[in-house]
């Protein structure tokens, strides 16, 4: 009984004027047809959009131009003619591109632009490279520094305790600024299709950024801008106190001692806690480095000593030596030369995203980016940070 039923089905499945065993491969073969057609008119459709989509991006120059991340392509298509309907229409994950961020006029920089940016920064603005760096998604960031010593006491075993000294906490707060550049490119040349408008763009809001931090971080006032360590006052070590930075005297105004000049670096070196010395770093100028690596000990043996290895930063007296052109040459009453544990002692607070918004009326028959991120940076402990003065006392 089943099966006259099961041949009844097959009969039925089968279009009509088909015999259910001589032409079932034929009503096969024509689905198949069927199917394969409305695949190519598919992938037809497919092909022209994704024309359509890169009509405004540079053609591929090579196989690894082929493998470009979506978001790249559609950022660089942002970039060269303001085309932000695939921006509007990628949904990333961390949000690289976001597209809510249209309504504040601008985009998140995509990873990998926004990777070659940061590399470019620790190279040129040294600070970063030893200072607390931090990532914040708040208008501000709070230090809480612990600058005081709890109490302590001997006690018998059977007298009274006398309560002890509580420490103290200080809230420093340092406030995000924003940082902006605004670089400008023909259009003519951003149609050219063998330009890198990603690798121009990078180099141009970096170069511009990393002087600017590293001008801050060392001499801000704190006004619309990071706050630089030398800008707080500097006083003598011998009356050092908390929102002070300590300083020790070479003896000579404008110079080193014409006798023993190294001595001032040895007491410098001294005049840091113990707990900071450990990972403490100089910082000065190229100049001053000048003038520093020529110096000797009682034995003839020279202060400085350069890297043995690739990367190995150059050492004074042991310790390692960044050179930022933005500290203060050597003459009178300058604090050239700063010596501390700046990862204790400085913190850089910034936000991690870089916005860029294309212009391209403003400045006709050029088109202006504007590329903004905001970043902060202030003292966070006043005791991680020694600097020489220049000066009789």
């Amino acid at each position: 009984m089943k099966t006259t039923e099961n041949k009844a089905r097959a009969a039925e499945a089968v279009p009509k004027g088909l015999s259910p065993t001589a032409d079932v491969t034929a009503a096969l073969a024509g689905l198949m047809n069927d199917i394969n057609s409305k695949l190519q008119q598919k992938n037809e459709r497919l092909t022209m959009f994704e024309r359509k989509t890169m009509t405004y991006g540079r053609p591929a120059l090579s196989a690894a131009a082929d493998a470009e991340a979506p978001h790249q392509k559609a950022f660089n298509a942002y970039l060269r003619s303001g085309d932000d309907d695939a921006l509007r229409g990628l949904e990333l994950e961390g949000k690289a591109l976001a597209s809510n961020v249209a309504a504040d006029g601008g985009y998140l920089v995509d990873p990998q632009t926004a990777e070659s940016i940061k590399s470019v920064l620790y190279a040129a603005s040294s600070l970063r490279s030893v200072a607390n760096l931090v990532n914040v998604e708040a208008t501000s960031y709070d230090v809480l520094v612990d600058h005081t010593d709890l109490g302590a006491g001997w006690a018998t075993e059977t007298g009274a305790t006398a309560e002890t000294g509580t420490p103290q906490f200080d809230r420093i707060t340092i406030p995000l600024h924003e940082l902006s550049a605004m670089p400008k490119a023909s259009q003519r040349l951003l149609d050219d299709a063998a330009f890198d408008v990603e690798g121009w763009l990078a180099g141009r809001i970096a170069d511009k950024f990393a002087r600017s931090e590293a001008a801050a971080f060392v001499n801000g006032d704190g006004i619309d801008k990071p706050t630089g360590f030398l800008t707080h006052p500097v006083v003598a070590e011998s009356s050092w106190g908390w929102n002070n930075i300590g300083y020790i005297a070479t003896g000579v105004d404008g110079d080193f001692s014409g006798v023993n000049p190294a001595d001032a670096i040895v007491d410098l070196v001294y005049a840091l806690g113990a707990e900071y010395r450990a990972n403490a770093t100089f910082v000065m100028n190229s100049k001053t480095a000048g003038a520093v690596r020529k110096m000797k000990d009682a034995d003839g043996r020279f202060l400085w000593s350069d890297g043995l290895a690739a990367g190995e930063p150059a050492r004074l007296m042991g310790y390692a030596v960044l050179i930022a052109e933005d500290m203060p040459d050597i003459g009178s009453g300058t604090t050239a030369i700063a010596f501390g544990d700046f990862n204790a002692g400085y913190t850089i607070a910034e936000r991690p995203d870089l916005r860029v918004l294309r212009d391209p009326f403003s400045a006709k028959p050029h088109v202006l980016f504007y590329a903004t991120k905001r970043v902060g940076g202030d003292v966070s402990d006043f005791a991680a940070i020694k600097v020489l003065k220049f000066a009789l006392s």
